[in-house]
């Protein structure tokens, strides 16, 4: 219970890398603001059947404290209320992790760029970076206030090397990139901005996806759960000298070698490499 008393917001937190990050924050006594825009008794992204509020029963099954709230992080008001919600109900924030995603309701395939939709723009930078942008905007004031905090933003990052993919590649690596400039607007109030890469994970639609190929054993060894990169937010935010690492690119693989933690089968996953050629 690292993190008891401090006060979460996980955007994107209805399934994948979001809900491990949220349950990992709550079983570490976080309060965890789990949001998204996928919320019981209402239309789901995808029409998938994972939702805000099944992530926030999850976090409770684990003695964890968790508030689901629908938001649509493209959407500046919705944003706007999300945040003055938090401060009314508790005073504070502590921890910020920008998740939510909309990159992905185009098919990712490995076209060159002049044969890509430029909707794909529309989807990772309006769905993606802009809404990381936005939620740390109204994030920062409360932060600030306590000259102290954690901003968190999920992407992908191989030292470099190109993805495969025109558009994710500009948007992973602006991401990326937003981290050192938050980092240096935060610096005189202490607050350390960051971005944490995670590997390949087993989220739901990649598990659906390996299991119609017959892959699901064969590639666990290869994959991390949802959950590692949320142990690796967990030993940053309860680590005391975490400012030294402001303005970087951490992957959690090598935070799990920092911080000594495995993922939940107890395993030791390495950063995932993007394969050559």
């Amino acid at each position: 219970m690292r993190l008891q008393g401090k006060v979460a917001v996980v955007t994107g937190a209805s399934r994948g890398a979001g809900r491990g990050i949220a349950l990992a924050l709550g079983q570490e006594g976080a309060t965890v603001y789990v949001t998204g825009r996928s919320a019981a008794g209402g239309p789901t992204t995808g029409n998938r059947p994972e939702t805000i509020d099944e992530t926030a029963a999850l976090v409770r099954e684990r003695g964890g404290v968790a508030i689901p709230v629908r938001v649509d992080h493209t959407n500046d008001e919705e944003v706007k209320a999300l945040f003055e919600r938090v401060k009314e109900e508790q005073g504070k924030l502590d921890i910020l992790v920008n998740n939510a995603w909309g990159g992905n309701e185009l098919e990712i395939r490995g076209e060159p760029f002049w044969e890509l939709s430029t909707k794909h723009w529309d989807n990772m930078f309006e769905g993606g970076v802009r809404n990381h942008i936005l939620s740390s905007r109204h994030a920062v004031p409360l932060m600030i206030a306590q000259q102290g905090g954690l901003i968190v933003h999920t992407s992908f990052d191989d030292n470099g090397k190109y993805t495969g993919h025109f558009y994710y590649d500009l948007a992973k690596n602006a991401i990326n990139r937003m981290a050192v400039g938050m980092a240096h607007d935060l610096r005189p109030h202490g607050v350390t901005v960051l971005t944490v890469s995670p590997g390949w994970m087993r989220t739901e639609l990649v598990l659906e996806d390996l299991a119609k190929k017959g892959e699901t054993e064969k590639m666990v060894e290869l994959t991390e759960s949802c959950e590692y990169v949320g142990r690796a937010i967990c030993a940053v935010a309860a680590d005391p000298d975490r400012f030294a690492m402001t303005g970087t690119v951490q992957k959690a693989g090598e935070l799990a070698k920092k911080y000594g933690f495995t993922d939940v089968d107890g395993r030791y996953i390495p950063p995932f490499v993007i394969p050559e050629g």
